[in-house]
């Protein structure tokens, strides 16, 4: 995206009117002659003098007549302006005619042009200049982060091309997630975004050409990681690349994007769905099995037998949109009866255990918590609920999702939430053996989704002014809001108070129970150095998603500029500590120390969530608006799907 950039002459803050006045030549030297001692001896002047004085005007009369010709000559340029809000087309030029009428017409006085912080009558010019600038910043950050995608880019394709994740010390690729190149397939809607059009394609012919003879090979799978990365990142990449039109049109690319027909997308989707459904038919219950084989299209559960609550309660707004794509109810049917189900469990002021059968369908343990294995329940209660809300499963109420959250919500703030010490950050801690246990003050790097969620359920993803002009918000919504802010605050610090300025996995806070000394951050420039305490087991970085995610959420809510920077810091501190010279980033395994030591791991997140949602901070709030698009736990964007929608946009796949 090209944009001009601010020169030190816009920037002047000394301006003379004078100079925004257009003068005609002729003015120019008949005002220099009068100015002079002929004007005040004209009463005594000869005829020589008089006769000099004409020749001058008449020299500058064509000196205007051929400068109004030269303007006439190029009367074929044609210059588009905007008048209330319509395109006009002028075009400069019609003759001699003109020309002399536009030579005698006094050109209007034109207000000097004010630096961004400068002072006018109704600051509108000062705003201005500051948009300009805060565009062209904005403009080079996005830039910046693309950059970084396409380094990590290169260096996946240069070593692991085909493989899920890159290691990219060792310059060589990993199937950690069922060998369904899902660094691929998760960051495909990335590039699309950022209009990066030949990996786009790349990335795209893959699926094509590859992804079909892996979904017949290939063993076993997550049920939750492959619905996430692999199928988000296809069902996005056919919305985002113009297959889904009915609902999708204004997203807000300026890029047109190649690649296969948008119909492979679906295609590729519907086939692992298909396969992936055998975790939901072969449980006795409606909680799925946590494992697939592919090839075989069997299923079974963990080990322990048990399902995380997170990933169960996380596959809903995939396989629902894959019903509204194809027609067929099978897959929003399998998904959304897991949530119905978990309606009717007992639950503690809101709040669930991270573990559940799926062969009784109870949950199992006490350990509560929003970090590994709780976390994208309560994301999802409020993220399918904004999904479905104009068009629910089955043209069922789905505002049960709705009141589930209000009221989990409200069990967080009762029982999760405390403030450390010294400095009073708000933290969100664990009750690892459940309501007659006591709190523990602990917070993962994954909790950092929950100012993001609280965010969208406080204004419906539209931005907190709109949301309280149109009445929407309540008390407890702005409560909520206030919390979520409150909470970013803090994940924030997580990161500022390293040496390397970069968040550990995990921190604990220090509060009147707890507390461990020698086990700081190591920014001692860091006013919070006595209130977050990192474990030597917890320093790694995985380059997770999870802060900048919720930087961009309220960035788009709340219009913050702080948010902006918060983020640039960040990414600057991977680009200094994760960026691997021969291509690609690489995880942490020790954030407070300098040098880094690093793990041989570069995340397919990173890609899908990390960079997009960096870049996205930094953009358009018209690109992919959070009232028209909810995006999946790993960053992939789906459309909210409207009353009267739904049954255009079913007709349309059909027929295409």
């Amino acid at each position: 995206m090209a944009v001009l950039p601010i020169t030190s002459h816009d920037l002047q803050s000394d301006y003379d009117n004078a100079k925004f006045r257009r003068r005609s030549a002729f003015k120019v030297i008949t005002q220099a002659v009068l100015t002079s001692n002929v004007r005040r001896n004209c009463g005594s002047c000869g005829v020589g003098k008089l006769l000099a004085l004409l020749m001058i005007a008449g020299l500058a009369f064509l000196t205007v007549a051929h400068t109004n010709s030269g303007i006439s000559a190029a009367s074929e340029i044609v210059q588009h302006i905007n008048v209330r809000g319509e395109e006009k087309v002028i075009t400069e030029g019609h003759g001699n005619a003109e020309s002399l009428k536009r030579f005698w017409r006094k050109p209007p006085r034109l207000p000097p042009r004010l630096p961004p912080h400068g002072k006018a009558g109704n600051n509108s010019l000062a705003a201005e200049a500051h948009n300009q600038q805060h565009i062209l910043g904005s403009a080079v950050r996005q830039n910046k982060v693309a950059e970084a995608f396409r380094h990590a880019w290169t260096g996946y394709k240069n070593y692991a091309m085909g493989s899920d994740e890159l290691m990219p010390l060792s310059k060589r690729g990993v199937d950690g997630l069922g060998g369904l190149g899902a660094t691929i397939v998760d960051s495909l809607d990335t590039a699309m975004i950022m209009g990066l059009n030949d990996i786009v394609q790349e990335a795209g012919y893959w699926i094509e050409k590859k992804l079909p003879e892996r979904l017949n090979e290939k063993g076993q799978v997550n049920l939750f990681e492959t619905t996430i990365r692999v199928l988000g990142g296809l069902l996005s990449a056919y919305c985002l690349s113009g297959g889904d039109n009915g609902t999708t049109g204004g997203w807000g690319s300026r890029t047109r994007l190649d690649g296969p027909n948008p119909a492979i997308y679906l295609e590729r989707a519907q086939d692992l769905a298909d396969r992936l459904m055998v975790a939901f038919t072969s449980s006795p219950t409606p909680i799925p099995y946590s494992d697939v084989i592919l090839r075989e299209r069997s299923a079974h559960p963990a080990p322990d037998g048990l399902s995380s609550t997170s990933e169960v309660s996380s596959l809903q707004l995939e396989f629902w949109y894959l019903s509204k794509l194809s027609g067929n109810p099978k897959y929003g049917d399998a998904a959304m009866h897991v949530l119905e189900h978990l309606k009717t469990l007992p639950k503690f002021e809101g709040l669930v255990p991270i573990y559940i059968s799926p062969h009784s369908g109870h949950f199992s343990g006490q350990n509560i918590r929003l970090g590994s294995r709780g976390d994208s329940y309560y994301e999802y209660l409020v993220k399918v609920w904004l999904q479905q809300r104009g068009a629910g499963h089955g043209g069922s109420d789905v505002s049960y999702l709705r009141e589930m959250y209000d009221e989990a919500i409200k069990g967080v703030k009762n029982r999760l939430i405390q403030k450390s010490i010294p400095k009073g950050l708000v933290f969100v801690g664990e009750l690892p053996s459940g309501e007659d246990g006591s709190f523990y003050p602990k917070m993962d790097h994954l909790v950092c989704f929950l100012p993001g969620t609280l965010a969208l359920g406080a204004t419906r993803g539209l931005t907190k002014q709109r949301a309280m002009e149109e009445g929407l918000m309540t008390i407890e919504d702005i409560e909520n809001l206030k919390l979520a802010e409150d909470i970013m605050k803090t994940c924030y610090e997580m990161y500022s108070v390293t040496t390397t300025g970069l968040a550990p996995e995990i921190a604990h806070f220090h509060t009147q129970e707890f507390y461990e000394d020698g086990l700081q951050g190591g920014n001692k420039s860091s006013e919070f150095l006595g209130d977050i305490i990192i474990r030597y087991a917890d320093r790694h970085n995985l380059l997770r998603p999870e802060t900048v995610e919720s930087l961009f959420v309220l960035h788009r809510i709340t219009q913050d500029p702080k948010y902006l920077e918060w983020g640039w810091q960040i990414f600057q501190a991977f680009e200094s500590h994760t960026k691997v010279d021969s291509g690609g980033y690489s995880s942490l395994n020790d954030v407070t120390i300098l040098p880094p030591p690093r793990r041989d791991k570069m995340e397919t997140f990173f890609l899908g969530e990390t960079l997009k949602y960096l870049y996205l901070l930094f953009g358009d709030s018209n690109v992919l608006p959070l009232d028209k698009f909810v995006f999946n736990t790993e960053a992939h964007p789906l459309p909210i799907i409207r009353k009267g929608v739904e049954n255009d946009l079913t007709s349309q796949t059909q027929a295409s």
